[in-house]
């Protein structure tokens, strides 16, 4: 989420709670609407840890997803690059075709890849540039002691980036399930509705405002944490951007000859096929 939207969204439900809070105000009783303040104190306490015990626990659950998605995101980056050393030992018939396809890899992940992640159209589908690399594979036939090992390392990384995979995109589709969601807004609704019945014509209005405008700001603020962490590929503050895999297109360019550098590509700069 941009950050200037999160402060707006912040903003206006804090002064909106206030300007309730203050015209509940105007009609409420001398000490509130509670005759004993000390048990609606303890009632409202009981409220407000259910809430922060139900939001701990999405907080860890939601940030533990988005550091998996980060985590594999860098795995993913790093095994592309790896993958690319090993191909330069693989059979000459496959060899170039394999450095080119991990190219249009690396930039359909840190473009078209990624762009349908923040937008939550990703999906099911592959990589289609993994795909294309596994029918390359297959052409392959490694003759040498050299070739044979590169074989076989290759079938390795390609495992251990399939799964980098899994853990970046498992990210993308979000954990918190909706029933969570709906208990989430429920509890903020009871706190802020339990809120106003302590509204006071004999306290000060800065206090009664002071008193409601933190208490919303507070779990309005909350609630946009968990839907940074539940969606984590984003342009805004705290957003994962591709700059893993970025850094890896750069590290290939350095590794690879002037003659492979020369090569056309089958990809444009953003992995679609030409």
């Amino acid at each position: 989420m941009n950050l200037g939207l999160a402060i707006l969204v912040v903003a206006v439900s804090t002064a909106l709670a206030v300007v309730a809070m203050l015209l509940v105000r105007r009609k409420a009783p001398d000490g509130s609407y509670f005759h004993d303040g000390d048990r609606a104190a303890g009632v409202f306490g009981l409220l407000a840890t259910g809430f922060a015990v139900v939001v701990g626990f999405v907080v860890f659950l939601a940030f533990t997803s988005y550091d998996a998605a980060r985590s594999g995101a860098e795995s993913e980056a790093r095994i592309v690059a790896q993958q690319v050393e090993t191909a330069q030992l693989m059979p000459a018939n496959v060899r170039d075709r394999l450095t080119q396809q991990l190219v249009c890899y690396a930039r359909s992940v840190a473009g078209v890849q990624w762009d349908r992640m923040e937008s939550g159209t990703l999906g099911e589908d592959l990589n289609p540039w993994g795909v294309r690399l596994f029918r390359t594979l297959k052409d392959a036939d490694p003759q040498t002691a050299t070739e044979q090992a590169a074989y076989s390392k290759w079938l390795d990384e390609r495992s251990a980036r399939e799964e980098a995979r899994s853990d970046r995109i498992h990210g993308a589709i979000g954990v918190i399930p909706t029933p969570l969601w709906y208990v989430l807004f429920f509890t903020s609704a009871l706190i802020f509705v339990y809120m106003l019945f302590f509204a006071d014509s004999g306290e000060r209005a800065l206090v009664q405002g002071m008193m409601m405008g933190t208490v919303i700001a507070v779990v309005v603020s909350l609630l946009l944490l968990l839907q940074v962490l539940d969606n984590p590929f984003h342009a805004g503050v705290g957003g994962l951007r591709p700059d893993a895999m970025r850094r890896t297109l750069l590290i290939i360019d350095q590794e690879l000859t002037p003659a492979q550098r020369g090569t056309k590509l089958p990809c444009d700069t953003r992995g679609n096929a030409l």
